[in-house]
């Protein structure tokens, strides 16, 4: 454009920019612009944790072998910390409380320190879940990555700890007469299904640690209350015998209880079918979706608001 001066000389103004009036989203959109760290799509970012998985699996077991560095004895308490854990509950519950009642004693050894190792398990990947992105925030905030890799990186540790720990609970069974038969193989999906509940839960508890890291000091009582009530020391229908029978029935639909159960009745000889719910397999499974695809889920709707703030 071009106006004409009081001296009679032209002047030249500059053209109207083509971006002018464009709003911040107009402009984004126009030049291909996205924000920085915004949640991917659902699909985008599980193809985006599938080529994570060479991290997830080598900081897993790097978390693993770190975990007891300082320890003389190092990874070997990873078995007898839940030996242990195992030892005290029989002598007070076995011994004293007499919790062992409808069970011999090559039962009822075996059973506890089943029941010990894998509440274990999902005990320990909510404790790890709850501090995933609280206790990582260096992690998080220097590098781009799906942060649902740490919730189940530190799953992934749990599990191969539990695998390493089964050696004994193997021991322990054959030791008291459960020796290796075909129900055995049952122990692979047990694991599985286990292990999908636990990544689940663990991702609901890193979402719900990385924005109240308090968390992290309550959740051991609400961990113990939840062994307590999953039938880690006794049998739920023999202990609760003379109350409500719904009482009972609660108790044992609860996933610990179950994926202990499931164990128990693959692993020991004397643990029958009979102190299984009913359709106890479809309740396991149900469970492990149920939790490890809403877990997934709610823990990917705050993707961009993790180590922020």
């Amino acid at each position: 454009m071009s106006e004409t001066t009081h001296d009679g000389g032209v002047a030249v103004s500059d053209r109207p920019s083509p971006d002018e009036g464009l709003s911040a989203a107009e402009l984004a959109a126009k030049y291909g612009l996205a924000v920085s760290g915004a949640r991917p799509g659902l699909g985008s970012y599980v193809r985006q944790l599938w080529g994570r998985r060479h991290f997830i699996l080598a900081f897993s077991q790097a978390k693993l072998t770190a975990q007891y560095s300082q320890a003389k004895l190092g990874q070997l308490w990873q078995v007898a910390t839940p030996l242990l854990n195992a030892l005290v509950y029989f002598l007070i519950f076995g011994l004293i409380l007499n919790a062992d009642r409808g069970f011999t004693r090559e039962v009822y050894i075996p059973f506890l320190v089943t029941g010990v190792f894998v509440f274990t398990f999902t005990q320990s990947s909510v404790m790890a879940g709850v501090r995933a992105i609280s206790g990582n925030l260096g992690l998080v905030r220097a590098l781009h990555f799906p942060r649902a890799s740490l919730p189940i990186s530190f799953s992934l540790q749990q599990l191969q700890q539990l695998l390493f720990s089964m050696i004994v609970l193997f021991a322990v069974a054959i030791g008291f007469g459960s020796y290796p038969r075909l129900s055995w193989v049952l122990i692979v999906p047990v694991l599985a299904l286990q292990f999908l509940f636990n990544t689940g839960l663990a991702m609901i508890f890193a979402r719900m640690g990385a924005k109240t890291p308090d968390l992290a000091q309550l959740m051991p009582f609400v961990m113990r209350t939840w062994m307590y009530a999953s039938g880690v020391m006794f049998s739920i229908p023999v202990m609760l015998a003379d109350h409500p029978k719904w009482i009972a029935d609660i108790l044992q639909w609860n996933p610990a209880a179950i994926y202990m159960d499931l164990m128990r009745f693959a692993l020991i000889d004397g643990y029958g079918s009979e102190n299984l719910p009913p359709h106890v397999w479809a309740v396991a499974a149900g469970w492990a979706a149920l939790v490890a695809l809403g877990g997934f889920v709610y823990f990917w709707k705050a993707e961009e608001r993790y180590g922020r703030g």
